[in-house]
């Protein structure tokens, strides 16, 4: 049994706020592990009244309780991957990638460059939009260490995009009741819609500024 599928068990007779939080610390780390396994099922198991994540009663507010502390946990792993990032530098995280715990863990040089260029490439925006794509989604904060971005716009753009996700694994959770299967198969093209959505609202309002300029000149 593998790493993930060991937590995975431990997750399904462990699963509370607290797990919820830990394991979505886990996720937003360098540490590979797959967020759709922690929300989606947990949404699902606060409607049964024997469950630990059936806390206030009252659906709507557990799930967003879920939501909540799953944010707090991709937070904490984010702050975790700027900080090492920026204390350590360059160099050592390169070479810490292609090492042989950096293996193990799934990295590589390659994975921490595409994640840099991304980063160079969209600028402070990618800690946000770079949630809902995989591979990007647990390693954008290191370059964002690494650039030594301002930490208040790290941590603002970091919570929203951490929490945009965690609504949608919430709502996949919901429709699909816990069927990981689906949630699986279509997490990733839901992420890739709320991204559409994103750049459009980008590009609408950018036209309407560049309207409104081009009437007053």
């Amino acid at each position: 049994m593998g790493f993930v599928d060991s937590v995975i068990s431990w997750y399904s007779t462990h699963m509370n706020l607290a797990s919820v939080t830990a394991l979505m610390t886990i996720e937003s780390s360098f540490i590979p592990f797959p967020s759709e396994v922690v929300i989606p099922p947990a949404v699902y198991m606060a409607a049964a009244p024997e469950s630990p994540l059936y806390v206030t009663g009252v659906y709507g507010v557990d799930v967003a309780l879920i939501v909540l502390f799953g944010t707090i946990g991709a937070m904490l792993g984010a702050i975790i991957n700027y900080v090492l990032s920026a204390w350590l530098g360059r160099p050592f995280i390169y070479w810490f990638a292609d090492s042989k715990v950096g293996h193990f863990l799934l990295l590589d040089g390659e994975k921490v460059k595409k994640a840099e260029d991304y980063f160079c490439a969209h600028g402070k925006s990618s800690t946000l939009i770079g949630r809902f794509i995989p591979c990007i989604r647990q390693l954008v904060s290191i370059p964002a260490g690494l650039a030594r971005m301002h930490f208040g716009w790290f941590c603002l753009y970091t919570f929203i995009g951490a929490f945009a996700w965690n609504c949608v694994l919430a709502l996949l959770g919901y429709i699909a009741h816990g069927q990981m299967d689906l949630i699986q198969k279509y997490s990733h093209e839901v992420g890739l819609a709320i991204i559409i959505l994103f750049v459009s609202a980008f590009v609408i309002a950018g036209i309407k500024q560049f309207i409104k300029f081009r009437k007053k000149n």
